[in-house]
């Protein structure tokens, strides 16, 4: 069927359809469950795993779990995959995470939480995605991207096995792959302890397994095409940049999976938010800084790229195939994320004792 679709159509419609139709699947799960990095660090830094933890560690863990399983009964090989296959920065990891975290702080959402809050209607995110966008850019291709190539020149690592993480920590897939179910179950009891809806771990699942969408869906079309296409899976600032330059710089677009997952999860997302009633147009006002949320997306846009990917494209679909500079990077945007909140939480109590 997929390879009757690609000789009628070609290589790039598919590819575009593919990132639609997972893009949709990501946005409206995503709303529905509230799925935020940002929000789950919150909350670990105020001392408690809460209810939005729970649901980024059910979408952490079933992408690992439903990705690994594929790759086990052959539906995906990821060894050629940008983030195990050439050579990667561990510098830029833990820089990149850093800066990542504080800025995803600062601005109130990741790139794709940014994203998803601009189809329900939240100007802030949509003017602080477009920021972080531009200088996502400016870092690989502009002023910027000498920068970004001597922090990531500090500290390298070969591809192949040596970014690897169960090569590192002498791990076997199987037992990793088991690993994983356990934090899965784990992840849904405390979901159920915290009393999260069902409805709202089941869309969280369903996020995690958009990303193992992503990486075979990407993988069948590349065994098939003639075309070399690179295996991928959900990932946001890079192919937000794609696709605005693309809109901004010509009059064609080079269709690819990318190209059609940013408008499907901002239409999965609208759709979730319309059904819902949950959308809402929301403005900069007198008590929201603007200036912290354009900081927040300068900071996300270069450390995005300095790390290889967003709290998305690194944290889950990086992490989900055990890239180590991907788990490297989510740890470094956890650790900036959560000292990010302890200093504002801190700044915040100092104002009102005054």
């Amino acid at each position: 069927m997929l390879e009757t679709l690609i000789d009628k159509i070609g290589d790039g419609p598919v590819l575009l359809l593919a990132g639609l139709l997972v893009g949709i699947l990501f946005g409206a799960a995503a709303q529905h469950s509230r799925f935020c990095l940002r929000a789950a660090t919150a909350e670990v830094g105020d001392g408690s795993a809460g209810p939005r933890f729970a649901v980024w560690l059910i979408t952490f863990s079933t992408a690992v779990v439903a990705t690994q399983a594929a790759i086990a009964l052959e539906w995906l090989d990821v060894s050629n995959a940008r983030q195990l296959a050439a050579t990667g920065s561990l510098s830029g990891a833990i820089i990149g995470g850093l800066l990542f975290g504080v800025g995803m702080m600062l601005a109130r959402g990741c790139a794709s939480r940014l994203l998803i809050l601009s189809a329900t209607g939240n100007l802030r995110a949509l003017i602080t995605g477009l920021i972080l966008t531009l200088v996502a850019q400016a870092s690989l291709r502009g002023i910027l991207a000498p920068a970004r190539e001597m922090l990531s020149a500090l500290w390298t690592v070969e591809g192949g096995p040596m970014r690897n993480l169960l090569n590192w920590i002498n791990l076997d897939a199987t037992p990793a792959l088991f690993l994983s179910l356990a934090l899965l179950i784990a992840s849904l009891a405390l979901a159920v302890k915290c009393g999260n809806p069902s409805s709202r771990s089941a869309a969280a699942m369903l996020v995690g397994l958009a990303v193992t969408l992503g990486w075979v869906a990407t993988y069948q079309i590349a065994q098939i095409s003639f075309e070399p296409i690179a295996v991928s899976s959900v990932t946001f600032t890079g192919p937000a940049t794609d696709t605005l330059m693309g809109l901004v710089n010509s009059r064609e677009l080079a269709l690819d999976f990318g190209i059609g997952l940013v408008p499907g999860v901002f239409i999965g997302a609208a759709a979730m938010a319309l059904v819902s009633g949950e959308f809402q147009i929301q403005r900069f006002g007198s008590d929201v800084p603007m200036e912290r949320y354009l900081v927040g997306a300068v900071l996300m846009g270069f450390g995005a790229m300095l790390a290889g990917g967003c709290a998305v494209g690194a944290g889950i679909s990086g992490g989900a195939i055990f890239a180590l500079t991907a788990w490297t990077a989510v740890f470094f945007m956890w650790v900036g994320a959560v000292a990010t909140h302890l200093v504002l939480e801190g700044r915040l109590r100092l104002s009102v004792e005054a």
